[in-house]
């Protein structure tokens, strides 16, 4: 049994893009789990959208061997984490499996939004917090500056930040050192009834779910059966052990272990982040604080292009949600797409991620409808209610009073942006609470707007309007009164649900006319006029034309008197009257995809 004194368990957390994957490969090279031949970059993410993208999506745990100046051989269990706002839930189920957080700054970029809210959640889990200077080899890098900004911004001691180097290996040595000596050894004992927090699973389609476990009292070994306390199943384990990038089998997992368990469950339900297993004979009295619930910010429907593949799609989302304890998802149904799935997520790089994984690892052709965001609805005769599906918004007549989600948005830049960065965020219906100088160069300013302003566009612009320096973080702080109306998008005079939207009055017009201009590029002419109109209620406020395919009936007509010609023309209005009256509009995926698009020219 390994003493829990020589065990540090850790995870490294930081702004988008300040090299915490780089840092993680550093210490698997020099660790050598991995052979030199098999090393890649991004070690740790594994999916090919986290290499295409360079970002990290999922959480990913590994064990290090290290040998400490003291000659004893320490266990090192390291977290890389996100650094995207979107996946800040992956962040705080690592930070819940640690001690200890190493907070790792860009020695360019200096303190960024997502440092300071990543350290107060390290914070509120009483975290020890090792402030890490990253990028020292760049030519740009401003260590003494980085170090005042620690102290200034951060309250930690900016002196005692270690610079390193990620890509060169600079300094880790010291950084090593520096997690044996700084990072508490876990609490917990062996002796007393076993008790691990899940804090994430993935499904293997020969061995069953494999649960991703840290254990804080007593020990789980093969053969033992355990209890999952939240759920109650009870199954036996076939085996334990840790991750050395590859699963490396053990005996037993102790107190102070991170780890993963198999046990042969084959129901995905079974599972849940943040349960407690126990010993199924010797149960623990209680279970341990779990994870807060995930709140969703956006929400989309996802249909099947093919409703024949309902099922499979079913069995997909259990699949992903396994791996994706952020995605909350009720079945739904719609007139023109059949039956889905109501999905709620953490932002729409979320939304684009799951879209893109259930394309890719689960193999399924899917449609997503236009996202949303959840708003509070009062009716006159004094009924509460939430709706983030059109179709579920009341009749006017009916409404007392809208309200949709304001968030406080925190914009760390430097000076040279502040004028556009706030033209940009009074043009999302910001208002601007706060404004304060952090240095001579870097200003923080804080901004109350609604949620489904920046759901869109906001990110992309703000990086472009900066040039790529200003940084963003935000938290939804509540409702406040809206001008909301539902603008229901008309294909020759019949809605599609699919494509309904809840919108800010006065921006209606602007959002009804991109979209029928865009569904006019996406649909197919037939061989009768199609008429694409937005309308609110029974005003039609923007409409497009697909003008039809003409056939020449005339070509056969040569010579003769023109009243021949005239009835030919006669004979085929009517003919395309009567298939308008019957004819069906097919609306292909892209047409969808079309409203879905960003709105990155709409000014």
């Amino acid at each position: 049994m390994r003493d829990p004194n020589h065990i540090r368990n850790f995870c490294i957390i930081a702004h988008i893009d300040h090299g915490k994957s780089t840092l993680a490969d550093r210490f698997i090279q020099m660790a050598h789990i991995v052979d030199d031949r098999k090393f890649q970059n991004q070690m740790l993410d594994n999916m090919d959208i986290e290499r295409e993208r360079g970002i990290t999506i999922k959480s990913q745990a590994v064990s290090i061997p290290y040998t400490a100046s003291d000659g004893i051989t320490y266990t090192l269990n390291l977290v890389d984490t996100p650094g995207h706002v979107d996946f800040s839930y992956e962040v705080s189920r690592a930070i819940s499996s640690c001690e200890g957080a190493i907070l790792l700054i860009d020695a360019s970029q200096g303190v960024e939004a997502q440092t300071l809210s990543n350290m107060y959640m390290a914070l509120e889990h009483d975290l020890e917090i090792l402030p890490v200077i990253n990028k020292i080899d760049m030519p740009a890098a401003d260590v003494p500056g980085v170090r005042d900004q620690i102290s200034h911004d951060l309250g930690l001691d900016g002196d005692e930040a270690l610079p390193v180097s990620a890509k060169l290996g600079t300094g880790l040595p010291d950084l090593f050192e520096a997690i044996v000596r700084r990072f508490p050894p876990p609490r917990g004992s062996a002796d007393k009834p076993a008790r691990a927090l899940i804090f994430d699973s993935r499904y293997d389609p020969f061995r069953g779910v494999l649960v991703h476990i840290r254990v804080v009292d007593g020990r789980i070994q093969p053969g033992d059966r355990i209890l999952l306390m939240n759920t109650g199943a009870v199954h036996e384990v076939e085996e334990v052990g840790f991750f050395r990038i590859e699963l490396s089998k053990t005996e037993e997992l102790s107190a102070g272990d991170v780890g993963y368990v198999v046990a042969g469950i084959k129901t995905v339900s079974d599972v849940r982040v943040g349960d407690t297993i126990t010993n199924a004979d010797v149960p623990a009295s209680e279970p341990l604080p779990g994870f807060r619930e995930v709140k969703p910010v956006v929400f989309s429907s996802i249909y099947p292009m093919d409703t024949n593949d309902y099922d499979e799609l079913k069995i997909a989302m259990e699949k992903l949600k396994l791996n994706d304890a952020s995605l909350v998802y009720d079945k739904d149904n719609s007139v023109a797409l059949g039956f889905g799935f109501r999905c709620g997520f953490l932002g729409l790089l979320h939304l684009e991620v799951v879209q893109e994984r259930l394309e890719r690892e689960f193999d399924q052709s899917i449609i997503m409808t236009a996202p949303s965001v959840r708003y509070k609805i009062l009716l006159k005769n004094g009924q509460e209610l939430f709706v983030d599906n059109p179709s579920e918004y009341p009749d006017p007549g009916r409404i007392e009073t809208a309200e949709e989600p304001f968030i406080k948005a925190q914009i760390i830049t430097p000076v040279a942006y502040v004028g556009n960065l706030i033209s940009l965020c009074v043009q999302k219906r910001g208002v601007q609470t706060s404004f304060t100088h952090l240095d001579e160069k870097r200003v923080e300013m804080i901004f109350e707007m609604p949620l489904a302003e920046v759901l869109f566009d906001f990110y992309d612009k703000l990086k472009s309007t900066s040039r790529g320096y200003a940084s963003f973080d935000y938290d939804v702080i509540g409702y406040h009164p809206s001008e909301l109306v539902k603008l229901d998008i008309l294909i020759n005079g019949k809605p599609v649900d699919a494509l309904s939207q809840l919108v800010f009055k006065p921006g209606a017009y602007e959002r009804a006319r991109k979209v029928c201009e865009r569904l006019q590029g996406a649909i197919s002419r037939q061989q009768f006029k199609i008429a694409i109109q937005g309308a609110i209620g029974g005003t039609i406020i923007a409409r497009e034309t697909v003008n039809p395919v003409r056939k020449d009936v005339l070509a056969k007509c040569y010579g003769g008197d023109i009243t021949r010609k005239r009835k030919l023309l006669e004979k085929q209005k009517e003919g395309k009257k009567r298939m308008k009256s019957v004819g069906d509009v097919d609306l292909p995926q892209e047409a969808f995809l079309a409203v879905l698009r960003t709105n990155e020219d709409e000014d």
